[in-house]
């Protein structure tokens, strides 16, 4: 297929991609006045917000295994059409109950990510692979669309309103892409079964990426739909104002997993997760430091200090974050792409569900761990401890080749990160 019509194709797909996960975070956002309307607590809160993350996470290896099977553009135009349902039934829901729900409903749309990835890869060169599936990743920029779009609609109209234009958005978008993709070049007549496209878990490198991957991937998601209320409560703004600010992680986290991509291309996906990681930690260390009050008795009587970030170091440090997580979730699926390469769809899956549950937990722990202490921050604590983890099992199967990976004792790590 030619590059034109590939790139068509790359940017009808992760349009799709783009409103599927604008829908996926839309309890982001309208689960601030839903919270006022309900009286909930953090936990609930943290759970209204986290459960289409639920769903979106453990269906992506069934659909990444059926993109193998069955090609990427039917399951896609599927998912947009079939999500539109419960994404306007959710704008009459009363109860928590049913706002739950309806959220396990309508988190399909975040499996759009299992499908396009492989589905879009095909059209690529081996070598052109990073950048196009780290394209493709940047429609997680819907996260920033849904900041920009919700509250205003909230405004003007109420939250159920938002709910009802995502409706819409998904029907068009459907029909958008059917129109601008094409079948799956890489389709044969004979698929591998089941349990053969299964067998690559036991592959020990795939459960590294999806540590990985649960924290860029599931870190990222967490704060998007974690940080409007963390900016309303924190500094004391309205949702139009902590959703534009919450903006400026989502905002770099999708426009930036490109760059990713093409960096993954040009020095390595273990020399760009490697550092990735640690400005991550970085961030997190000092966004993690709750407002403190010092006293110091000194000769002259007691001396009174503050540390607390000023909004704008905050928002800073949080687009640093930001984009750290956007070239980490490039990297990890191109050590997918050079190291599995006939399996995508099933390690794609697997390795994204891992970053979806990351995305579904999380919130609720912020959200137990804020109830438990009192401390916002207390949400960039526990991913302080998270990055940690990861940097430990980087550096020891990755950094200092040692082989407890599955390789022999002289190769290796990855075949990534020989290249490095």
């Amino acid at each position: 297929m030619s590059g034109r019509r590939s790139l068509i194709v790359l940017f009808a797909t992760t349009w799709a991609f783009t409103i599927c996960f604008a829908v996926w975070m839309m309890f982001g956002v309208t689960g601030i006045p839903i919270r006022a309307q309900l009286g909930l607590n953090s936990i609930e809160f943290g759970l209204l917000t986290a459960t289409p993350v639920l769903t979106g996470a453990l269906f992506r290896l069934p659909l990444g295994i059926w993109t193998d099977r069955l090609g990427g553009r039917r399951l896609m135009l599927a998912l947009l059409l079939g999500c539109a349902v419960p994404v306007w039934i959710s704008a009459y829901a009363t109860a928590l109950w049913q706002f739950l729900f309806l959220g396990l409903a309508l988190g399909l749309v975040g499996a759009s990510f299992s499908v396009g990835t492989p589905y879009v890869a095909r059209f690529f060169s081996r070598e052109r692979r990073g950048f196009a599936m780290g394209f493709f990743g940047a429609g997680t920029i819907g996260a920033a669309l849904n900041m920009f779009v919700a509250p205003w609609l909230i405004d003007a109209y109420g939250w159920q309103m938002v709910p009802k234009v995502y409706a819409a958005a998904l029907i068009v978008t459907a029909v958008i892409f059917w129109i601008f993709s094409a079948p799956d070049p890489a389709r044969v007549a004979t698929s591998p079964s089941l349990f053969a496209q299964l067998a690559v878990l036991r592959e020990p490198r795939v459960w590294k990426y999806c540590q990985y991957y649960s924290i860029v991937f599931g870190g990222f998601t967490a704060l998007s739909i974690w940080m409007p209320q963390y900016f309303k409560t924190e500094y004391g703004l309205s949702i139009a104002q902590a959703s534009l600010l919450a903006a400026c992680f989502a905002l770099p986290a999708g426009a930036f997993r490109a760059l990713g991509g093409w960096l993954s291309d040009r020095f390595g996906a273990h020399a760009v997760t490697w550092w990735v990681l640690w400005a991550a930690w970085g961030c997190l260390f000092l966004l993690s430091y709750p407002k403190t009050e010092l006293i110091i008795h000194t000769v002259d009587g007691p001396a009174h200090f503050g540390i607390a970030l000023p909004i704008w170091l905050f928002a800073a440090l949080l687009f640093v974050l930001g984009i750290a997580f956007a070239c980490g979730m490039a990297s990890t699926f191109k050590y997918i792409g050079d190291d599995f390469p006939d399996s995508m769809g099933a390690v794609s899956g697997i390795v994204g569900m891992a970053g979806g549950l990351g995305g579904f937990l999380l919130p609720i722990m912020f959200g137990a761990i804020l109830d438990r202490l009192g401390i916002n921050s207390s949400c960039f604590m526990l991913l302080y401890g998270i990055v940690a983890v990861s940097l430990v099992l980087n550096f020891v199967t990755e950094v200092r080749r040692a082989p407890v990976m599955g390789e022999s004792a002289g190769a290796p790590a990855t075949q990534s990160s020989s290249r490095t």
